[in-house]
Order: C-alpha cells, then structure tokens, then sequence
C-alpha cells in the first residue's frame, strides 16, 4: 500500500489564479484601447490614431508578462491548482484570439492567418477533452511555447507597423518593420501548425480506446486470474525487452504500489541486460522527493497518487537512469488508503520518453494482489507503445 499524506483541500483563489483573472479582464480594456475612439470620448485630441495603437501594443506586452507572475506564483508557492491549470492556457487564447480579430477588424492583418491560428487551437483543444475524459494528460512541446511567444511578438509587431504610414506598397516591402512584422507571422504560423501535429501524434493512442478495469473475481475465478495475468505480464514484458532491444532503447521504471514488481518482470526475460537501465522503488513519499525529484508541495497537498507526482516520478527516473523510456506507477493497492475521489484501485501511470510525458488514471478492481499484477501490466503495455512509438 502506497504511504499517502492526508490531502488538504485545493484552495481557489489563490494568487497565482487572482492574477489569471485579472488577465483575462484586462483584455476588455486592451480592447477598447484599440478600436475604441477612447481619445475623442476623453477630449485628448492630441492623440493620434498611430499613438492610441502604440498605447495598445503597451498594454498588450503589460497583460502577456502577467502570464509569467502567475506561473511563477503558482510553482514558487506550490499551488499549482486544477482550476488554473485550465484557466492559464485560456487566459492565452483569449488574449491572442482578442487581440488578432481586433487587428482584423481594423484592416491591419488578414483573415487567413486567423483562421489558420483559431483553428489549431479548437483542434488541439478537442485533443484536450479527449484525454481528460480518459484520465490523461498530453504534454505540451516546445512547439506549442514558441508559437505562444511568436504570436504574441508578431501582434506587438502589427501594431507598431500600423503606426507607420506607407504611401506606397514598395515602400512598404522595403520598410524593415514591415518586413519582420510578416517574418514572425510567419514563424508563428509555422509553428502553430507543427505544434497541432505534435498533439496529433501524442493522441493517436487514445484512438485505442479508455483503458478499463477488469470486473472484480470470485473466490472460485481468483487463482485463474491471477494466473492469466502472471501470464500475460511474462509475455508482455517479453515483447517489451525485444521491443527496446530491436531498436537500441533503454527503458526504466519508477515504482510505488508495485514494490520493484514492473523491473523484476523485465529483468526475467533472457538478454534484458541489453535494454533495462533499472528501476527505483520510491514506496514512500521521502524516496519519492529526495530521490525521484518530486514536488515536496505537491505530495503535501495531492497527495502521492496524483497525476503530477506520476509525471515527476517519470520524468525523474528517465533522468537519474539515462534512459530512453520510463515509466512510472503510483496508487492505492489496498485494503485500506483509500480517499475521497481516490478509492482503492486507483493508479496513475506515467510515461518519459525524450519526446514529452503523459499520465494516465485507471480503475482496478480485485483484491491487493489483484490491482497490483493489474497494474504491472499496464505499465508494461504503456511502455510498449512508447517503445513503437
């Protein structure tokens, strides 16, 4: 049974989620600063249309830094929260969104670039509900950060453009501004279609279909079950050392529940010393943060079987063991652990390849043995698909 602190309850209004609101609210005024005739309403004359778009550009890089406060509240205070890991990247898209339809509306940027920009974000926003709905969270790539930070300069870069007055279309081309502003468009479009890909690609597993738990067995059916497990394990780790092997892979896990179940599998198999690097059995939460570098804030307030204690015990096994796959398991074996919202049989697996980590939830039933073994060959099949993937 995995050693669990008592969770305590997530709290809402956090600072790092106040400043996520405000962001969002703030995109109003960033609004009417640009299409609204706000220097006519104040009687400021003076203030030109160029300026009034300049001002805008101002106060768009001011709300596009408050994503950074809030990032960094949300980790330095170890209240990294569910609501604000779904209010952050919408705060984003909402700015972003606001900010290209207002350049639109105003004649500065085309359509075209929009459509292609909202689409990727609808699209991988879908990929998104999808894997929630099956307990799994896909890992943003470097793709997806870049095109966030492209976007946002290319804006600031329209806007500052559109205070410069081409009188003729040559003068335009030849204008360094106007040249860059379409540059990082460019890029930023670039990226934003590469980054949809790379969440495509993440997801083609889930097509697959939710993993689900196996009915509880009889007294009668128990020794049978057991058996067609244990047998399914072996075969599974089997495919799983030939997999690393045939394409010069090393693989490692990081295990709770399970007690060093998953490496002791592989390590069965003949030639395994060819693609197991080994494993770490962080049973308790201290092995799990001193070894495994898992948030200590995190186990404080998730608890140890969490979604971002799986991916940290991944990300840290597939570190500490030079590895190429990792797969990490945390949960409740039972009899006794279980939570509200966390009942006996719930596991979380993780899975660390170069390419990024995701984690999965799952459900087993049956008795300790039961959900242990269960659980052993998930972890197996997750790392087989992460091997041929």
């Amino acid at each position: 049974m995995t050693t669990i602190q008592p969770t305590a309850p997530e709290k809402l209004w956090t600072p790092a989620n106040i400043v996520t609101l405000i962001r969002i609210c703030l995109v109003s005024v960033f609004v009417l600063a640009i299409v609204s005739p706000w220097p006519e309403w104040m009687g400021l004359p003076d203030i030109t249309t160029e300026a009034k778009r300049l001002i805008a550009a101002g106060i768009f890089i001011l709300i596009s830094c408050t994503d950074w406060i809030d990032g960094y509240l949300a980790r330095s205070r170890g209240e990294v929260t569910d609501f604000g890991k779904f209010m952050d990247p919408l705060a984003d898209k909402i700015l972003v969104a606001a900010a290209l339809i207002a350049l639109v509306e105003l004649s500065v940027l085309p359509g075209w670039p929009v459509l292609i920009i909202l689409a990727r974000e609808f699209i991988v926003s879908g990929i998104r509900m999808v894997a929630a709905s099956k307990g799994e969270v896909i890992a943003a790539s470097w793709y997806g950060k870049a095109k966030t930070v492209f976007q946002m300069i290319a804006i600031v870069l329209f806007l500052a453009k559109d205070s410069l007055v081409f009188k003729t279309a040559a003068g335009a081309f030849t204008n360094p501004l106007f040249v860059l502003s379409w540059l990082v468009m460019v890029v930023a479009l670039v990226l934003t279609i590469m980054s949809m890909l790379d969440y495509l690609v993440k997801a083609r597993h889930l097509l697959k279909g939710t993993p689900k738990a196996k009915p509880a067995p009889s007294a009668e059916e128990r020794p049978t079950e057991i058996a067609a497990l244990q047998k399914s394990i072996d075969a599974q780790a089997a495919l799983v050392v030939a997999a690393a092997s045939r394409r010069g892979l090393t693989v490692a896990t990081a295990e709770s529940l399970t007690g060093g179940l998953i490496a002791a599998m592989l390590t069965s198999v003949p030639g395994a010393s060819a693609a197991v690097r080994g494993g770490i059995v962080s049973y308790v939460n201290d092995v799990k943060e001193k070894v495994l570098g898992v948030s200590g804030d995190v186990l404080g307030t998730q608890g140890a079987v969490d979604e971002l204690v799986a991916l940290q015990m991944a990300r840290g096994a597939l570190r500490d063991m030079g590895s190429d796959v990792a797969v990490s398991v945390t949960g409740i074996a039972g009899p006794a652990g279980a939570e509200p919202g966390k009942p006996v049989g719930t596991v979380w697996i993780g899975c660390a390849t170069v390419r990024g980590t995701h984690a999965t939830r799952y459900q087993f039933e049956g008795g300790r043995e039961a959900v242990r073994l269960q659980t052993v060959l998930a972890a197996l099949q997750v790392m087989g698909e992460a091997l041929e993937g």
